[in-house]
């Protein structure tokens, strides 16, 4: 796989407007976009992942649910049991895609997270955009972390509260200063007559730390005692992942009744799609009435509502509880192998290398299945090249998808990955640190690593431009 994923990369990023000129205006407008992103070597390709023998730590399967017997047999059992099932939902919920079984399945996902009411949307994104184009009123405020997911800004473009300030990753004192900030330039909700809405994640998907939620809620009490601060909090990347029986960080801190909205997604490490808002019934009924990608949208079919009930049957019965806990051990031992290997200390010292992770480590009430190895601007591609020539699946993050200066290889763990692989894949990465240390020390800056090297013999032979 990495060969042909190395050649399909780099003809995406072939600038294709010069020869795009006897095109309609249209299409070389586009191309000419595309043509930025391109010379940046930032242009996003698709491709396919079938069956490699490559080591998976790439993908978000965390507990191996999509490939378990126990949750493909729960899905057929919970088909089997209704054989005149329909295909498709036929309809909006407003019309005729709602269905006994629908809310059957919210009231469950709603008992299982402690939440009052559930709302399940067709995919993460969307709940996202719903919750904040509807949510926060004329006069409200939205204050969030600077690292939100893409799709709350999507939906902060159509909201009515006009009041938007981000503050610093995680930061307590930061939060303070901008929830300060609010109060003062905002006589209505100085006057308690109006709310802020701060928006957070519970494990964010790029840097894999943990939100610092008792401590933001705690400030947030600080500057409005009287309680017109309400949190939403993204639970993406920790459901099913942390808490009891996966219920995430809100239900692991049990904070479910400091939480006025949180957005748990299926598609990452359950065994289905799809996503549920929860919420209390206020909010549930102010989605349905004027959240347009729920009102517009075909309601959820019962094959996806099937798979998420067979899922959450095997999260109740704490059977993934052995599977979360081998996630914890997996990552600790990598942050252990990998900085206790003799290259690390140059290799960190040098900024050729660094784990925030593990700097923070101490700080942290969990780890994460995910993990973010710095490197300087376009080495993570070199990193990425030679890790995956050494068979592991992982790929190269960059700007626009990250901040620019904070290029990463992008490592996620799973329960099934076993300590021999990591100390392969700590083994390959320093053996890559140890080729570009040599490479700098030499001074000779025309040289490249190996991988870099095959990277632009293939190139070659595809008949592409190989030049950085």
């Amino acid at each position: 796989m990495s060969d042909s994923f190395i050649v399909e990369w780099a003809r995406a990023q072939q600038p294709k407007g010069p020869s795009m000129k006897n095109a309609s205006v249209f299409y070389r407008n586009l191309e000419e976009e595309l043509d930025v992103r391109r010379a940046q070597h930032g242009c996003i390709m698709l491709h396919t992942k079938e069956q490699t023998s490559m080591v998976d730590f790439s993908s978000t399967d965390i507990l191996g649910l999509s490939t378990s017997g126990s949750v493909r047999k729960g899905y057929l059992d919970e088909l089997a049991q209704h054989p005149d099932f329909k295909l498709s939902s036929h309809g909006s919920r407003l019309t005729d895609g709602n269905s006994r079984y629908l809310e059957d399945v919210e009231r469950e996902l709603a008992a299982f997270h402690g939440a009052e009411a559930a709302l399940i949307v067709n995919t993460g994104s969307l709940g996202n955009a719903a919750i904040f184009s509807v949510i926060p009123r004329p006069g409200d405020a939205i204050v969030y972390d600077e690292l939100i997911h893409a799709s709350v800004h999507d939906g902060m473009k159509d909201s009515l509260a006009l009041c938007r300030k981000a503050f610093r990753h995680n930061d307590a004192e930061s939060l303070y200063e901008a929830l300060v900030a609010v109060q003062e330039s905002q006589p209505q909700i100085r006057n308690g007559t109006r709310s802020v809405l701060v928006a957070v994640e519970s494990v964010y998907s790029m840097d894999g730390d943990i939100c610092p939620l008792q401590e933001l809620i705690e400030t947030a009490k600080e500057v409005f005692p009287d309680g017109n601060v309400q949190f939403v909090i993204d639970e993406a990347h920790s459901t099913g992942v942390i808490g009891p029986n996966g219920a995430g960080l809100v239900s692991a801190l049990g904070l479910e009744s400091e939480v006025a909205i949180r957005l748990h997604t299926f598609g990452k490490a359950l065994a289905a799609t799809g996503a549920v808002i929860l919420c209390n019934e206020t909010v549930r009924t102010m989605l349905i009435n004027y959240a347009r990608s729920i009102m517009f949208s075909v309601a959820p079919s019962f094959p996806m509502l099937a798979s998420i009930r067979a899922t959450y049957q095997l999260l109740r019965s704490g059977e993934t509880q052995e599977a979360q806990d081998r996630v914890q051990e997996i990552v600790k031992f990598f942050l252990e192998t990998m900085t206790s290997n003799p290259i690390w200390s140059r290799a960190s010292d040098t900024g050729l290398l660094r784990l925030p992770t593990y700097e923070d480590a101490d700080v942290q009430p969990f780890l994460t299945q995910i993990i973010q190895l710095r490197t300087r601007t376009k080495h993570n591609f070199y990193l990425a090249f030679h890790l995956q020539r050494a068979g592991f699946s992982v790929f190269p993050i960059s700007y626009p998808v990250v901040p620019k200066g904070t290029e990463r290889v992008r490592i996620i763990f799973h329960a099934s990955n076993t300590d021999a692989e990591v100390k392969a894949l700590v083994a390959a990465i320093a053996e890559w640190a140890q080729e570009m240390l040599e490479i700098e020390s030499s001074g000779d800056r025309t040289r490249v690593p190996a991988a870099a090297r095959h990277v632009y013999a293939l190139i070659a032979q595809a008949n592409l431009n190989g030049s950085e």
